[in-house]
């Protein structure tokens, strides 16, 4: 009884704001988002209700009104919260109309269209939606708003990486069905960066997402995990993304980098992943890494200093690669690489639309669109 009449209570404080009549719905499966509505506020009013941890996203594009750091920030008080995509809505970094026209970061607003800070579990998750518009905008405004934990120093990693995701420190959200597109960082991770400085008891779960068309000044265009994090990848499509755009830190091993980046004393389980049609795919510079049925293929695409030598996987410090069909350059010191693991250089390789190998030979291995699974 107590529980519905703290909803009652919260609903009619809402509904007495009266400008804001149409959004911050509460309904029997949780809150209401729609585009003229400030997302942000719906998370907080989330984050504030002991019962309802579920926020719905209606249809249409949210932008920032202000600039900021991110779009939408979650943090430890917004713990298991369920933000869901109805319709697959947009989340962009971008609002031209705040933004100035003479600036390299236009039309972006904020560093990050979603903030994962400190204090997160594995109940706090994030599907449905299509990221796009981030374009190196940094600042550190309203940051103890954003991310309450003062206990380590936020350099230079920490504002420019992670256009569309920045996932912090004791941070272990899952990220679901998502599309990640068009976004730039520099540093490092166009698409998404985890920065758990060794709080890795928990990996972040990243599945079912799309990686398309990110680029980065330096390394990951799409996933970047930086020193002492972890992730663990399933069933995603990685294409057209591309590192090493500018002149970056100016020092190896950051001068040829993948799509995907794994830091020293990180660890990346990917699974069931395709990577195509990036320039270069992995680069691994741990040695703890797990491949398991993924398809790395014409990982060759342009961009970045010309004259290196492009690769599918560069493993410096080994892994272990199982299962996978590998088209292309292997940079592997340690052979641990074994052809009676793995199908290398597979004749009349091809793929259809969906990025899905085409042939019986291939099921299971490498990316599959939600609709066709198995």
């Amino acid at each position: 009884m107590g529980n519905w009449i703290f909803q009652g209570l919260l609903f009619a404080a809402i509904l007495f704001r009266g400008d804001r009549l149409e959004g911050y719905e509460l309904r029997d499966d949780g809150y209401h988002a729609f585009p003229s509505d400030d997302l942000q506020e719906v998370l907080d009013l989330a984050a504030a209700n002991p019962a309802v941890k579920t926020v719905k996203v209606h249809p249409g594009t949210y932008i920032p009104r202000t600039k900021r750091q991110a779009l939408i920030h979650l943090n430890r008080r917004h713990d298991s919260i369920q933000l869901e995509g109805l319709g697959r809505p947009v989340l962009s970094a971008a609002n031209p109309e705040i933004a100035d026209p003479a600036s390299p970061s236009f039309p972006a607003v904020v560093n990050h269209v979603i903030y994962l800070g400190d204090g997160l579990s594995t109940n706090t998750r994030v599907a449905h939606f299509h990221l796009t518009g981030a374009n190196h905008f940094v600042t550190n405004r309203l940051q103890d708003l954003m991310e309450p934990d003062r206990t380590h120093r936020k350099g230079r990693f920490y504002f420019g990486d992670g256009g569309a995701i920045k996932v912090y420190h004791r941070s272990y959200p899952v990220l679901r069905d998502l599309e990640i597109v068009g976004n730039f960082a520099s540093p490092c991770a166009g698409g998404i960066s985890i920065q758990q400085e060794g709080a890795t008891h928990q990996a972040v779960r990243i599945e079912d997402c799309v990686f398309r068309n990110n680029r980065a000044e330096v390394t990951g265009a799409a996933l970047d995990l930086l020193w002492g994090s972890r992730a663990q990848v399933v069933n995603c499509l990685f294409v057209g993304n591309v590192s090493n755009t500018g002149p970056g830190e100016g020092e190896n091993p950051f001068s040829n980098n993948g799509a995907v980046t794994v830091f020293p004393r990180s660890r990346l389980q990917m699974e069931r992943c395709t990577l195509v049609g990036n320039r270069n795919g992995v680069d691994e510079l741990g040695g703890e890494s797990e491949f398991v049925d993924c398809l790395f293929m014409d990982n060759t695409l342009d961009g970045g200093p010309p004259g290196l030598p492009q690769f599918e996987l560069d493993l410096q410090k080994g892994g272990q690669v199982r299962g996978c069909v590998i088209q292309g350059r292997i940079l592997d010191p340690r052979k641990v690489v074994a052809e009676a693991d793995n199908r290398l250089q597979p004749a009349g390789l091809q793929l259809d639309s969906d990025f899905v190998p085409r042939g019986a030979g291939f099921s299971g291995i490498g990316y599959r669109p939600p609709d066709r699974a198995p």
